[in-house]
């Protein structure tokens, strides 16, 4: 048995001398995305309707994923027409999985592209969970949740994972119609066991709830733990309806932020750590105009295979100069790029 295992590992050790400056596991990312703890990808094992405009996606994350907790969000990337978009979406189910639910955006083209074509098998982009939209480890004893539209998305996640734990919740959510309520069926059940106590709003025939409305439905208002998400002009009113009344600290609100990149031609890379600040042109790989700039930079193969350059971004435009493809960040992302094979596409910032 020795034997065998000392003839094997002298193998492998020649085919590594071989293929250098890769190893043998490089080629297997070709194959196996999901190997890869770097880069980290996930496969979509299932699409599941939820209305006519939006759908769950059950997807399997690589090596390196950590999980999340109940109401926080993952950044997914998805290549759109040779360009590698990233949108952020909460997560809807319990930890130790993972889905996420994607609702139809108008001209939206991350959204509208995964409800037509993702299938089961398909690979995207991921990064890690992230936010604070979460409830305290000390669970209250009286919360209520506001939500509009896919703002129920990380409510959802939340009531699926810690409902038991609630003695007492409330959920006020509107939609445009009845058949529009994303996830309208476990809802309605979870009321009709008198888990929660479910105030519906269709809003093309009962309009938007108003805060004093809300205060109507809801007496104790300001007893409770709220936690809202849905179009800026709500929170903004609820907002200022919990500060007139002193209450601000009871409520924890979460925005869907747009992400806005204009992409060009090179740009100027600045390298957070050490401050250095480099105007690189768009066919310059950015390893090489930061070594070029003195910036200490981790590198292997410089090819694109062995993914060992990889180095997060935090806001900006890169193009991959193998095929063209943009990879955008806004502010607060952490976007992982192959510095050997991504030139600037506008000004970006690295965590180097």
């Amino acid at each position: 048995m020795a034997v065998n295992q000392t003839l094997r590992s002298g193998a492998w050790r020649v085919v590594e001398l071989l293929t250098t400056p890769l190893v043998p596991t490089d080629y297997l990312d070709v194959v196996a995305p999901l190997r890869n703890a770097r880069v980290l990808r996930a496969r979509i094992v299932a699409v599941r309707p939820e209305t006519r405009d939006s759908v769950t996606l059950v997807l399997r994350p690589g090596r390196g994923w950590r999980p999340h907790e109940p109401g926080q969000y993952v950044r997914i990337g998805v290549d759109v027409d040779g360009v590698r978009l990233w949108r952020a979406y909460s997560v809807t189910c319990a930890p130790g999985g993972l889905s996420v639910t994607v609702n139809a955006v108008r001209d939206g083209a991350v959204s509208n592209h995964l409800i037509r074509n993702a299938r089961a098998g398909m690979i995207v982009h991921l990064d890690h969970p992230a936010g604070d939209f979460t409830l305290p480890a000390t669970r209250p004893g009286r919360v209520l949740f506001v939500t509009a539209g896919s703002g129920i998305t990380p409510v959802m996640g939340m009531l699926r994972s810690a409902l038991h734990e609630l003695s007492d919740v409330v959920v006020v959510h509107s939609a445009p119609e009845r058949d529009a309520v994303v996830f309208g069926d476990e809802l309605r059940t979870l009321a009709a066991d008198g888990r929660i106590r479910l105030i519906e709003r269709h809003t093309r025939t009962g309009g938007r709830i108003t805060p004093a409305e809300l205060a109507e439905l809801v007496p104790d208002l300001f007893e409770r733990h709220t936690w809202a998400c849905g179009p800026n002009e709500m929170l903004d009113d609820l907002g200022a309806h919990w500060a007139r009344a002193g209450a601000e600290e009871l409520l924890h609100v979460e925005r869907f932020r747009p992400t806005v990149i204009a992409a060009g031609d090179g740009g100027k890379v600045t390298f957070g750590r050490s401050g250095t600040v480099v105007q690189a042109a768009g066919d310059v790989p950015i390893l090489e105009a930061g070594e070029a700039a003195g910036v200490l930079m981790p590198s292997g193969c410089r090819m694109g295979i062995c993914f060992s350059c990889v180095l997060p971004m935090t806001e900006g435009a890169v193009r991959d100069l193998r095929d063209g493809s943009i990879t955008t960040a806004v502010e607060g992302d952490n976007v992982k790029v192959q510095t050997c094979v991504s030139a600037a596409a506008g000004p970006c910032h690295l965590d180097v």
